[in-house]
């Protein structure tokens, strides 16, 4: 099984930026798709962004601003994050999406944006 450590989060100020890295325990290259979800408090759970080998896609409210990659070499995935506002905030974590590893997830790391 395949483990997950999501890093990188912080509390910003809005307009902000900042990059998540989630290191994987083993191999990705055989992920197909990777992701980014989110949970704020009393929020559901939202699929912010993934990636296959080919393309990338993201949730309305983060299009533009939010830029997900993955390095199967050194087995992490990023998530660059501009712009950020308030209604950003959230634990963020990264999750296998297809394959054996389906739902496999980090604990997830905090991001806040507050003035």
């Amino acid at each position: 099984q395949v483990q997950f450590v999501e890093s990188g989060g912080d509390m910003v100020q809005p307009g902000g930026s900042l990059r998540l890295s989630c290191a994987a325990s083993g191999s990705i290259a055989s992920i197909y798709r990777m992701g980014w979800y989110r949970q704020a408090p009393g929020k559901q759970r939202e699929l912010v962004a993934s990636i296959t080998s080919g393309r990338t896609d993201y949730a309305e409210s983060v299009k533009g601003r939010f830029t997900i990659s993955r390095d199967n070499t050194n087995n992490t995935v990023y998530l660059q994050m501009n712009s950020l506002k308030p209604e950003d905030t959230a634990v963020y974590y990264c999750s296998a999406l297809s394959g054996p590893y389906y739902g496999a997830r980090g604990q997830g790391t905090q991001v806040t944006v507050s003035p």
